[in-house]
């Protein structure tokens, strides 16, 4: 039997109900704060994804060769695609610019719970300006969008990456050397960052310092461990969240991202229930453009693990409401199935959902089947009933049943 490839799923129909249900509420969201969607390829030129994440995202790209021998890589991420496209057709638009969108990416790494190959990205950009107000509504957005979804627990983490940078900088490191370092700072991986440090020519004193500043966490207070401008213009992010009713995100300063395209705020949203893997959100300003060959703009986006957020759901026993049928038709006899499809056809028109026994089933098969389906009304079109133009009404959840005109049948199942 041929399965399905590893990190792959199948998502059969009461998943996907529920998965349309909470994109749904992201995308209502997204709409409710400006953004407009868009739609990138699939694959794209793996060069797109090299150069906005370095040669070492080659290990994790779905990539091969097309019939013109062009190198190419199914998207293991959305954000890269996203900036290509506003570049190619949307640079000369009226700025800011707030796109949104959702999709499978694909990456070659080690299945694990909430984590696969083919997996689920939503994220939003607003392209084009370079402020604490942009900072602070994409900000607004993505919490709006935990929250709508329903999750109950959940800690969002702010921080600046010019703090860092700048530390960097004033003990010697090179501009060139503070990605790696950056990387392992990000993941609080000290004793994999100490090596690069020294090498750059940090003492261990300094980085000490500086493993201590990544540490950093708390409310406004921590603000004044830190000098220069990113203090005061994590002030005014916080600031124009709280005028939203936006709570106000926990100020960590070791939060970095650990991309050097990252230009200033930086943020996380986490999620307990789903224990050590437990990031379901991501963003900050950055640029790219000026990688895939445009100008240089600056930009401030969020990507949500739709997967993740899913499973973190679940894990707090969240539940979304199942989508039944209204109606189940039901032919009592073979000579009045056209009737039976008349009625169906009827009722879908004017916007019911209406299913319809296609196997010829006795009446309590038929019936139970309805139950299985969850159709909130089975239609018994009888040659009987049909003498007088109508047919029986059963409501599957009282058991209730009664004898309907048909020109009454719309009307009866709209008012229940």
């Amino acid at each position: 039997m041929i399965q399905s490839p590893r990190g792959t799923r199948d998502l059969l129909p009461s998943e996907m109900e529920r998965r349309r249900f909470y994109e749904g509420i992201l995308r209502n969201t997204a709409q409710r704060y400006g953004f407009r969607e868009i739609q990138t390829p699939i694959f794209e030129e793996a060069e797109l994804f090299i150069l906005r994440s370095g040669p070492n995202i080659i290990n994790e790209l779905y990539a091969f060769k097309d019939k013109g021998g062009r190198d190419l890589a199914l998207r293991p991420e959305m954000t890269a695609p996203a900036i290509r496209a506003f570049v190619n057709n949307m640079s000369n638009d009226p700025k800011p610019i707030k796109i949104f969108y959702f999709g499978q990416c694909f990456r070659y790494e080690r299945p694990q719970s909430g984590r696969y190959r083919e997996f689920f990205q939503f994220g939003a950009e607003i392209i084009g300006t370079a402020t604490p107000q942009t900072d602070a509504e994409v900000i607004a957005t993505a919490l709006d969008m935990v929250k709508a979804l329903g999750l109950k627990e959940y800690k969002a983490r702010i921080g600046h990456i010019g703090v860092l940078r700048r530390e960097l900088a004033q003990v010697g490191v090179a501009a060139e050397k503070m990605p790696e370092i950056l990387q392992k700072l990000d993941k609080k991986l000290y004793e994999e960052a100490w090596p690069l440090m020294e090498a750059a020519g940090v003492g261990r004193e300094d980085a000490d310092a500086i493993f201590d500043l990544t540490g950093t966490v708390g409310g406004n207070e921590v603000l004044g461990r830190i000098s220069g401008g990113e203090s005061e213009y994590l002030r005014q992010v916080l600031s124009y969240l709280s005028a939203m009713g936006i709570d106000a995100p926990e100020i960590d300063l070791g939060v970095v991202r650990g991309l050097d395209y990252y230009t200033g705020v930086v943020f996380e949203i986490e999620a307990p229930a789903l224990g050590a893997e437990k990031q379901i959100c991501g963003g900050g300003s950055y640029t790219l453009s000026e990688l895939f060959g445009g100008e240089k703009v600056f930009s401030t986006g969020f990507a949500i693990g739709f997967d993740r957020v899913l499973l973190a759901l679940e894990k707090e026993g969240a539940s979304c409401p199942g989508r039944k049928i209204d109606a189940y038709i039901v032919a009592a006899s073979c000579d009045v199935t056209p009737k039976a499809f008349e009625i169906a056809g009827m009722l879908r028109r004017n916007g019911i959902s209406a299913d319809i026994d296609l196997a010829d089933r006795k009446m309590a098969k038929a019936m139970k089947h309805a139950s299985s389906i969850g159709s909130r009304y089975t239609v018994i079109v009888g040659s009987e009933d049909l003498k007088n133009d109508s047919v029986t009404l059963r409501d599957m959840t009282s058991g209730e049943q009664k004898t309907v005109k048909i020109s009454g049948l719309l009307a009866e199942i709209r008012d229940h």
